[in-house]
């Protein structure tokens, strides 16, 4: 079975963006970005891998979901795949038309369990945080880009969730001088689906 990573940004407060949607506030220079480019190139959209001249091989991820929302800061500028090096899905609630090189959901759970059960490298779980939320169960894996601001707002890292508990394990952690941390974590075995 494939692995579901949520990588992210996040605030320090746990937000995803702020309450207008935008993640300006995080850090896009730095040390960090090394690590970013260097071991996560599949979650870069295409377009900034022509323009970093690099392309990934899709060995961590070849398949991406995200929200609506998420994927329309691609369509307001006019990028209708933003990720062509992977298969990519948007979870709606409401029908939406979708491209040749994208796939539109009105039911992430189900669709994330059938790729699951397919063959391949790993999923990533792009956000938003009510998509998160949703399939946190779901989450084998966390990749936080901890930036060192703290918003006080905005979209949540995992929206609507409701209490219970959901172990993870931290397997590493990095600190740049840039402010940025990079945790990663596991689920706890035997947590979870």
């Amino acid at each position: 079975m494939r692995d579901v990573t949520y990588y992210v940004a996040t605030s320090l407060d746990g937000f995803i963006a702020a309450p207008d949607g935008t993640w300006s506030a995080f850090l896009d220079e730095g040390d960090h970005m090394e690590v970013l480019v260097d071991e996560f190139a599949d979650t870069l959209p295409g377009h900034v891998q022509d323009a970093l001249g690099i392309q990934s091989d899709a060995t961590m991820f070849d398949t991406v979901i995200m929200g609506w929302t998420t994927y329309s800061a691609a369509l307001d500028v006019g990028i209708v795949s933003p990720y062509p090096h992977l298969r990519q899905f948007v979870a709606s609630r409401h029908r939406r038309s979708e491209s040749d090189d994208v796939t539109v959901t009105n039911d992430p759970a189900a669709t994330l369990d059938r790729l699951r059960g397919e063959d391949g490298a790993g999923i990533w779980l792009a956000g938003g945080g009510a998509l998160a939320g949703g399939l946190v169960d779901r989450i084998d894996r966390l990749v936080l880009k901890i930036n060192p601001v703290v918003l006080g707002d905005g979209v949540r890292l995992f929206a609507g969730v409701r209490y219970a508990d959901r172990p993870f394990e931290r397997t590493r952690l990095r600190a740049f001088d840039s402010g940025v941390v990079i945790a990663e974590y596991t689920r706890r075995a035997g947590v979870g689906s």
